[in-house]
């Protein structure tokens, strides 16, 4: 049987990224995923913590430097008793923004399992909130 306690966990696994971002810690980033745990952004696919982890440490030395992110929890379904699907909406906050641009704008998808009590990303996936402009780019989205 699934509570609210799970619902909390499996919307706080938002917050967890958001606030790993913060401190641009591709290891603590990469710790919310399951160790087989997948990741895909535009033009990204990783698979397993090493390989998250990796990528996000030269994302936060390149692309992602002085980003933020954001993400809120839109709708939660479970699957089972241990397994959910999470949607949220967000994105990269570029230097110096406080609200993420329309082109930067993603929706998401989180698959989350419980393992050992605890809950971890199985999968994530984003996509553009909105149709890109002319001249838009998908490459770099996040969260």
């Amino acid at each position: 049987m699934t509570t609210d306690a799970d619902k909390a966990a499996i919307a706080a696994l938002t917050q967890k990224v958001v606030a790993a971002w913060a401190y641009h810690d591709a290891e603590t980033f990469a710790s919310v995923f399951t160790d087989d745990g997948t990741m895909i952004l535009a033009g990204v696919y990783c698979k397993g913590r090493d390989e998250i982890k990796s990528y996000m440490a030269d994302a936060f030395e390149g692309r992602y430097k002085g980003t933020q992110v954001t993400g809120k929890p839109i709708d939660i379904r479970f699957l089972s008793e241990d397994v959910a699907i999470l949607l949220s909406q967000g994105g990269v906050l570029e230097p110096g923004k406080t609200e993420v641009d329309s082109d930067s704008a993603i929706r998401a998808s989180w698959i989350a399992t419980r393992k050992d009590g605890e809950w971890r990303l199985a999968a994530y996936q984003n996509t553009p909130r909105y149709p890109l402009s002319s001249g838009g780019s998908a490459h770099g989205r996040a969260a």
